[in-house]
């Protein structure tokens, strides 16, 4: 087989590489654009918080009043540098770790103890708090459930029942130590009779222990003029029932004026159509005329 002409194997042997490279590299940027940079999902798994405890998105605890309960928060750094972690609660000012802040090696994971004293004077029920991780501007949490043992005792009050326009107005307070899904019923009499009644429904709420509630229910059909008890009654499971009665004076003075002046109109009508419908009185006379009249000479 022929030789190929000299000037065509001169051409191929001078065609520049450099731009040949360049190009190829282009490519292959283009086509592994995760070889750019991490993206912010992977920037954000670079560290994470959790329960030591596998298993379960939150830490558990539970004891009695006076008892100290502990338990270990992990830190995962994935990254390549050592991170710095700070520590902090929400919730609860019974929680103290062992170390804070941590500093976590890189691609190493640290589990953080920590422990919580629960006062000798807490009321038993459940709590809750979380515990915060914050490092590189970002926070992470991890919710703690902190149940205290001992009697429960479930507790309900309603109070300062009060009318507000078309509003009754009233406040739900949890006396005990459990957590309560309230139900409410209402009703109100007047001097004529019952006004409204509305059978207990539950309550879109839950009232933790020691907890104060303001609420409100739309009368927006109350009378125009009565006087009104209205009654609020708040039952919750394992409560006693809890009532409260306030007395209300409704007077919308619009039609109560409007039916005054009606009532003042017609009164004048009814004097004027009497004063025209009365016979005019006969002139008197003289007791001369009327002996006159009767053929006695004086």
């Amino acid at each position: 087989m022929a030789d190929p002409p000299r000037a065509a194997v001169r051409e191929l042997t001078v065609l520049p590489r450099a731009p040949l490279v360049a190009a190829v590299a282009a490519l292959l940027y283009a086509l592994w654009p995760s070889a750019q940079a991490p993206t912010a999902a992977a920037a954000e798994q670079e560290w994470t918080a959790e329960p030591a405890v596998g298993g379960r998105p939150y830490v558990y605890l539970e004891g009695l009043p006076g008892t100290v309960l502990e338990d270990r928060v992990s830190v995962t750094n994935r990254g390549a540098r050592p991170l710095t972690v700070r520590l902090s609660t929400t919730g609860t000012q019974w929680l103290a770790f062992a170390q804070n802040p941590v500093t976590v090696p890189a691609r190493t994971r640290a589990d953080v103890p920590f422990a919580m004293t629960v006062p000798a004077s807490a009321a038993p029920g459940d709590r809750s708090a979380r515990i915060v991780a914050s490092a590189d501007g970002r926070e992470v949490a991890v919710p703690v459930h902190v149940r205290v043992g001992g009697p429960e005792l479930a507790a309900l009050t309603v109070e300062d029942v009060r009318v507000d326009g078309d509003l009754i107005r009233y406040t739900l307070v949890n006396r005990g130590n459990t957590v309560l899904t309230p139900r409410l019923s209402v009703r109100a009499d007047g001097l004529t009779g019952e006004l409204l009644r509305r059978p207990a429904r539950a309550l879109s709420v839950e009232l933790g222990p020691g907890r104060r509630l303001d609420l409100t229910e739309p009368w927006p059909d109350r009378p125009a003029l009565d006087s009104v008890d209205i009654t609020l009654r708040a039952t919750a499971p394992g409560a006693e029932p809890a009532e409260a009665t306030v007395s209300a004076l409704y007077v919308r003075w619009g039609p109560v004026i409007a039916g005054v002046l009606g009532l003042g109109a017609a009164a004048g009508c009814l004097a004027l159509w009497r004063a025209r419908a009365r016979p005019a009185p006969h002139e008197p006379t003289s007791p001369e005329r009327h002996l006159a009249q009767a053929g006695v000479q004086r």
